[in-house]
């Protein structure tokens, strides 16, 4: 079986406070977009990893993918697969590249084997695995809280507005995202604020971990404030990574601008 796993940008990106557990709570929008992985599954005498494309750090036993297939055979009599990964997302780049693997795992293999999982029992397997993992098995528009696998229904449609995704190659781990934010609850509602036309977005939506990543990597200030300078109505930082994007309101090839970068851009749905 053969299977698209697609990337996430975070459309505003609050740090409300750090939790007992050494997680943080945190706000956001997650929309699904078209940058994806391609992941494949085929029956085997035994279990097995392998990728291709970006190569993947690590031990391939401790892939999420295996992961995935792991947690679900504690429950469910499951033959032995080989496990395919075409890895096109970047890594450490804040779109969720890792989790949306890990969740399409679950499909694939609900899927495949006909195993008829419930979405809520999906959803409660990919929070196992991480904390945005749960919203690749839903997949749409979603105001998140909590670690960010918890969701709430929202009135966000964007289809049809171009979006250009700019990552310049640095990685940024989780860890040193969070190392230098004060957590803070925001005075306005992200949900409110989201309501507004994406015109008013650049003033009042922000990513919490640009304030203290900017100073550290000025080359993604100065993306986002190109992607501003070449049109875009919302330009910002997608999660903890190194992913800028633009969204537009017309479709423009960016490429050549951003050359030197790894680029994604295409139709918002």
């Amino acid at each position: 079986m053969l299977v698209f796993p697609n990337a996430k940008i975070n459309i505003g990106l609050n740090i409300v406070e750090k939790r007992p557990d050494g997680f943080h709570n945190i706000e956001s929008c997650f929309y699904p977009v078209g940058w994806s992985d391609a992941l494949e599954i085929t029956l085997a005498d035994t279990l097995s990893f392998h990728s291709s494309g970006i190569e993947i750090p690590g031990n391939d036993l401790d892939n999420l993918c295996i992961k995935a297939y792991k947690i679900l055979a504690e429950d469910y009599k499951l033959p032995a697969v080989t496990i395919h990964l075409l890895k096109a997302i970047p890594i450490g780049a804040g779109l969720g590249g890792g989790s949306a693997d890990a969740a399409f795992m679950i499909y694939a293999l609900n899927e495949q084997f006909n195993l008829k999982i419930s979405l809520k029992k999906q959803l409660d397997y990919a929070r196992r695995l991480g904390s945005d993992c749960a919203f690749f098995i839903i997949n749409k528009p979603v105001y998140c809280f909590q670690k960010g696998d918890h969701f709430e229904d929202i009135d966000l449609k964007l289809a049809g507005k171009w979006i250009v995704l700019i990552n310049p190659g640095v990685h940024i781990s989780t860890p040193e995202a969070y190392a230098g934010v004060i957590p803070a609850v925001p005075e306005s509602d992200l949900r409110d604020l989201l309501k507004e036309p994406v015109l008013s977005w650049k003033n009042t939506i922000k990513n919490d971990f640009e304030t203290t990543l900017f100073p550290k990597y000025p080359l993604l200030k100065t993306i986002k404030e190109d992607l501003y300078n070449l049109g875009a109505t919302y330009a910002a930082m997608s999660g903890s990574g190194s992913t800028l994007y633009g969204i537009f309101e017309n479709e423009i090839d960016l490429t050549s601008r951003f050359k030197d970068f790894n680029i994604w851009q295409g139709l918002l749905r």
